[in-house]
């Protein structure tokens, strides 16, 4: 079809936004607490304060900390106030990213090139990981040029510490684990892993994205979490995203590192530009203010009380939904979940998928899971509100899924499945990659 142009006009202010609210129509409402991935929703109050300051930000320049000192104020400010809550003690130091990808990218090209001064004999990097660590690492080895080694993981989907360590070669520069995983909740084994990366003088980085900005609290709660922070000795780096369970706008996330010798290794330079010296902590050059404005403005409104205040609603309204699934004939958790964030599946007669359907029928999104099938919770603070008629509905969900076979799934669900179940892994990513070119396509009015 012809490409679209530009109009010929501008358009005034109420059509412009009456057409951006009508496009908006059908993007998923997380505002009624019905949608368990994506959205961490503290409450209104926090959505306005990151939305403010974000605002207040929108054309400020992240690139030069020299024309806006102010971003670089809060940005130090914030990784200190990171750091200090994952016990990284007065040394260590770090950057705000865009997300969890780029946090995660950073430290392996740190690593990689810290190898390559230390070790120039490795010519074939190595990147050690579990099948549950998060795809951004698997991506990260892509760009830049490290082979990816996969450990299992153990009967409650915790990262094989023994399996690594027969996995090191002298080839390995990178050891990873996660804090928590995305599929399944669980802390990995961080001590003992990155023990065995000390041994061997292996940089370790924990993988704290989704769980770093809430364990710290729900340990302090009370409940029985595995060190997985700079306390464990072997942990040379960290990534944290601040719009989770940080609850700061979208755009905001944290690499840490033990000390500013390694960090160093993440920054490139370049002197011969006629521009001037070009210089960049991160991947990105020019961006927005605002997430660092926005991090900031939430952090501060919250507070360590905030926070806590916070993590405990989270993490009794997920025990509540855990038992409430592991109630329900034919449905459970998996593993062993340290935090908010689980995995249902159903047993033989119950096609997890099936249930999901139902659930979408009825108003909820769960991402849907494989190896084995099951569906994502993530779990926020406002769903407290929801959980009694999550489970109702849920339980409802596996009623009717009971017996289903799979010719009675939706499109989208036996696509799904059957991309999980393919044995040929490489024509499922073929038939993901082509899926992404043919989403991007300009559609037909």
């Amino acid at each position: 079809m012809a490409q679209k142009k530009l109009p010929e006009s501008g358009m005034a202010q109420d059509a412009l936004f009456a057409a951006l609210t009508d496009m908006k129509k059908n993007d998923m409402q997380y505002q009624d607490g019905r949608t368990f991935s994506l959205i961490y929703n503290a409450g209104q109050d926090v959505i306005e304060i990151g939305r403010r300051a974000f605002a207040m930000y929108l054309v400020e320049n992240g690139l030069s900390p020299f024309s806006f000192p102010s971003l670089k104020t809060m940005e130090t400010e914030v990784i200190s106030m990171v750091a200090s809550l994952l016990n990284g003690g007065d040394g260590a130091v770090g950057n705000m990213t865009t997300g969890g990808t780029e946090s995660i990218l950073m430290a392996v090209k740190a690593a990689r090139d810290r190898a390559h001064k230390k070790h120039p004999q490795i010519t074939q990097p190595e990147l050690i990981k579990a099948a549950t660590t998060h795809p951004a690492f698997n991506k990260a080895a892509h760009y830049l040029g490290l082979k990816v080694v996969t450990a299992p993981v153990d009967k409650d989907f915790r990262m094989d510490a023994d399996a690594v360590r027969d996995a090191i070669t002298d080839n390995t520069i990178f050891i990873c684990a996660s804090a928590f995983t995305y599929p399944h909740g669980v802390v990995d084994p961080i001590e003992d892993i990155s023990a065995l990366a000390a041994e061997r003088g292996i940089w370790f980085h924990t993988d704290a994205c989704l769980g770093g900005f809430i364990l710290p609290f729900v340990e302090q709660l009370g409940y029985d979490v595995p060190v997985f922070d700079f306390r464990a000795p072997g942990v040379t780096s960290m990534s944290c995203d601040l719009h989770k369970y940080g609850y700061c706008p979208k755009g905001a996330s944290s690499v840490l590192y033990r000390n500013a010798a390694d960090r160093l290794h993440q920054y490139y330079a370049f002197a011969d530009f006629p521009g001037g010296v070009y210089g960049t902590p991160t991947m990105c050059g020019g961006r927005t203010g605002g997430p660092y404005a926005g991090a900031w403005a939430v952090m501060h409104y919250l507070g360590h009380d905030g926070y806590l205040r916070l993590a405990k609603q989270a993490m009794d309204t997920a025990r509540k939904l855990q038992d409430g699934v592991r109630a329900i004939p034919g449905l459970d958790v998996l593993g062993a979940p340290h935090g908010t964030v689980f995995a249902m599946v159903g047993d033989n007669n119950h096609n997890i998928y099936a249930v999901s359907d139902f659930m979408t029928e009825s108003g909820w999104f769960l991402e849907k899971q494989q190896m084995p099938a099951s569906l994502h919770v993530t779990t926020s603070p406002y769903h407290a509100e929801v959980a009694d008629q999550f489970l109702a509905d849920l339980a409802l969900a596996a009623k009717k899924a009971e017996g289903m076979d799979g010719s009675k799934l939706s499109q989208e669900a036996a696509m799904y499945g059957m991309m999980a179940t393919m044995p040929d892994r490489a024509l499922a990513r073929d038939l993901a990659l082509q899926f992404l070119n043919d989403l991007y396509k300009l559609e037909s009015k």
